[in-house]
């Protein structure tokens, strides 16, 4: 029998990160408290310790952070392409420079492991501003006709599960077309928002191009509905984005919405079993399951389901669950623990339904929230985990004879955003990813990101591109 090794702890240091105690917001470039002076406290998931106190946003709060960001526009927007460009390239190197910190800074903030902020989203957030400052002085030349103009102040509200890298999204091509941007993150998730406004400071952006308000739901909804902002773009739930959509519906504003997801990873009769394998824990256990294209949904040839599901289940066995800043760690904290709640009630129904719960033998630390990693089996259609978006580390598996009845099921689902497609036919690939009605189709992997590549949904997915050429259009008057 071979050895078996134990992993010695490797953790990454917390000193290369300075929480202050309290952070206020940041209006017209300068940090200020709340009007009101509330404040609330965030927490890391992984361990419950408050990490600080943040300054939450009202009403007159977001109304000076729109003034300020309206006030900026003149200047911001008569740049030549050429100049904004500059402080974009020059906020990626900074971010470049910082990446350690900031990636230290989202794992204790967020509860995913370093290895995801560190390897993933820091060179993700870095490349989406490389890639807009690269568009801001080619905006003639994009597809949109001579002269595209900006629109004007875009309120940007984004949620907790990848908190720079959606700002990133947002910004960079906000700024690249001559928009100024009030941000709200996530209340559970502030502090890598409120560390960009310091990057933005030390790039020399000028005051009141960024503001960033933090806050709860009220705040979100205080910027999404005041009358003088002319952008909206949300990613977050199916729910809040429906009532955006009735918020803004009769404004002038421009929207894009990026929701919810259950996406279906299908894996062919013909496709590498070990590769295969690798790409469904990596879609649905990468964050923890808390990603809106997830492959949640886990479809499979029937003549290759047992073999597969045994060579899942042994790779799930080897994923280390535990401290998010060590870097062995696969699989981190949930969230915060109204998230885990909600996976924990998912799950539950997925067993009471009658589906079959399996899950690796896990030790979940004592402190923080967990959830260990977990499958079901003999789910039909009808399943609710196989039908509502648990947003977590949980994979329904359903089995297909034909192409035909993969397509017909992976389509059967209220949302759009994304699916997989696993064989060694190219043919096959592209007969089928034409077939699913999915906004980001991804053949022989999964969760793959670019910024050249536009990202978005269909249905309850919500409306609208992110990412490459594409995602300029949402921000200019075309």
């Amino acid at each position: 029998m071979a050895p078996v090794f134990e992993y010695a702890p490797a953790p990454e240091s917390r000193a290369v990160v300075d929480i202050a105690a309290s952070y206020g917001l940041f209006i017209d470039g300068e940090f200020t408290e709340a009007a009101d002076g509330k404040v609330f406290k965030t927490v890391s998931p992984s361990t419950e310790e408050v990490l600080a106190e943040v300054a939450e946003a009202g009403e007159a709060d977001v109304d000076r952070a729109v003034k300020a960001a309206r006030t900026a526009f003149e200047k911001w927007s008569a740049l030549p392409g050429s100049e904004r460009a500059k402080y974009l390239f020059r906020i990626a190197r900074i971010i470049q420079e910082r990446s350690r910190e900031l990636a230290v800074l989202e794992t204790l903030d967020n509860g995913k492991p370093i290895k995801e902020t560190r390897d993933a989203d820091l060179p993700l957030v870095a490349a989406h501003f490389f890639y807009y400052a690269g568009w801001a002085d080619k905006l003639d030349h994009a597809g949109f006709g001579a002269n595209p103009r900006p629109l004007g102040v875009a309120g940007q509200v984004i949620p907790w599960n990848f908190p720079l890298l959606m700002l990133a999204w947002k910004i960079a091509p906000a700024l690249a077309t001559g928009n100024t941007v009030v941000l709200k993150p996530a209340e559970t998730t502030p502090l890598s928002a409120l560390f960009f406004a310091d990057i933005c400071r030390q790039a020399g952006l000028p005051k009141g191009v960024v503001n960033i308000v933090t806050g709860d739901g009220r705040t979100g909804a205080a910027l999404i509905a005041h009358p003088d902002v002319n952008k909206v773009a949300f990613t977050g739930s199916t729910a809040v984005g429906k009532e955006i959509a009735r918020t803004v519906a009769g404004t002038r504003k421009k929207l894009t919405l990026e929701l919810g997801g259950k996406g279906a990873n299908i894996v062919f009769d013909d496709a590498p079993i070990d590769q295969a394998v690798e790409g469904i824990v990596n879609g649905i256990f990468f964050n923890q399951g808390q990603v809106c294209c997830a492959g949640s949904r886990l479809l499979v040839q029937e003549s290759i389901h047992d073999e597969l599901l045994d060579s899942l289940k042994r790779r799930l066995s080897t994923l280390r669950l535990g401290d998010p800043l060590d870097k062995n760690t696969d699989i981190g904290a949930i969230n915060s623990a109204e998230q885990l709640a909600r996976i924990t009630a998912l799950a539950d129904q997925g067993e009471a339904e009658g589906a079959e719960r399996w899950s690796p033998a896990c030790d979940l630390p004592e402190n923080g929230y967990w959830f260990a990693p977990t499958l079901f089996t003999n789910v039909t259609q009808a399943h609710t985990v196989a039908r509502d978006e648990i947003f977590g580390p949980v994979l329904s598996v359903l089995t297909f004879r034909t192409p035909d009845e993969a397509v017909a099921k992976a389509n059967n689902t209220p949302y759009g955003l994304s699916a997989g497609i696993w064989t060694e036919k190219g043919s096959r690939i592209l007969a089928v990813a034409n077939k699913l009605r999915a906004g980001v189709i991804w053949s022989n992997t999964f969760n793959k990101f670019d910024p050249t590549s536009p990202f978005g949904g269909y249905k309850e997915s919500g409306f609208g591109r992110e990412g490459g050429r594409h995602g300029l259009e949402a921000y200019l008057d075309v």
